[in-house]
């Protein structure tokens, strides 16, 4: 079934970049999916030049902000109408922001986790929490509560239809980077990046949670690499264009199995060192 099976699919980060260039990806498939919603932060974005209905262009959607993430999924809920929502790929966000060991600061480091932890996090969440700052966010970083009721039951929805499991029943992919595997740790001599690596290390391992905590419900949890994407950036090994990635993440995400569950995979399909 592949990706030809999922009718419904949930991109963030659509602003631009990969998240941009995933939706337009899907909608060029031979059997687009039936409902394809871009969330982007900006209401001029380009991704809403690019959808077509049923699609929806989810503007003003931080992964951030727990109210945000509310609103989304009950604008998804009301046009999914109980059909449930097949595939979350989530990730594709942000720069990253340059920081050496010398040079990082709290701010920064908190900013990376927010936007590549947290937000994944909180949009695979369904059961509120207490509201609790981080740590040590400086005084204009909003704190980040636990948002309930957020993607996950319409992924639960999805797997109940039943069905071996793959991107077609129920899928969350979180978009990672090999700069987050502890045991490669390429190129450190031309970038360390200290907040995103450990920002993407910290997403890998929160897939793998979700996968032990979501997998025995149907639902197939996967961390993806998509490459350091042209032009590129000099901190990573193998440069790759938009295109290439694009079109190999969705090679891979058609391929997807029960044996996929809970893995670090590159946008090739080859699985990545922890």
């Amino acid at each position: 079934a592949g990706m030809a099976g999922a009718r419904t699919v949930l991109v963030t980060g659509c602003d631009g970049g990969l998240g941009l260039g995933l939706v337009k990806a899907l909608l060029e498939l031979p059997s687009p999916p039936q409902h394809l919603f871009a969330a982007c932060l900006n209401p001029d974005s380009k991704v809403g030049r690019h959808l077509r209905p049923p699609s929806q262009f989810l503007w003003g959607r931080d992964i951030t902000d727990p109210a945000s993430i509310k609103e989304a999924a009950a604008a998804v809920s009301e046009r999914l109408r109980g059909a449930g929502l097949n595939l979350l790929l989530t990730g594709a966000g942000p720069a990253r922001r340059r920081g050496t060991l010398a040079s990082e600061t709290a701010e920064t480091m908190l900013l990376s986790y927010a936007a590549n932890t947290v937000g994944p996090l909180q949009v695979c969440q369904v059961s509120p929490g207490p509201a609790a700052p981080l740590g040590l966010s400086p005084r204009h970083l909003r704190p980040l509560p636990v948002c309930p009721q957020a993607f996950l039951p319409l992924l639960l929805e999805a797997a109940r239809a039943g069905g071996a499991m793959s991107c077609s029943r129920a899928a969350i992919v979180n978009l990672s980077s090999r700069l987050g595997s502890i045991a490669a740790t390429p190129a450190w001599e031309r970038g360390q990046d200290i907040g995103y690596r450990c920002s993407k290390a910290a997403l890998n391992m929160l897939t793998k949670c979700l996968a032990l905590e979501y997998g025995g419900s149907g639902i197939l949890c996967v961390a993806l690499a998509p490459g350091c994407v042209m032009p590129p950036v000099d901190s990573e090994t193998e440069p790759v264009s938009l295109e290439e990635s694009t079109r190999g993440i969705l090679h891979v995400l058609a391929t997807l199995s029960a044996t996929s569950n809970g893995a670090f995979l590159d946008w090739r399909g080859q699985s990545l060192p922890w």
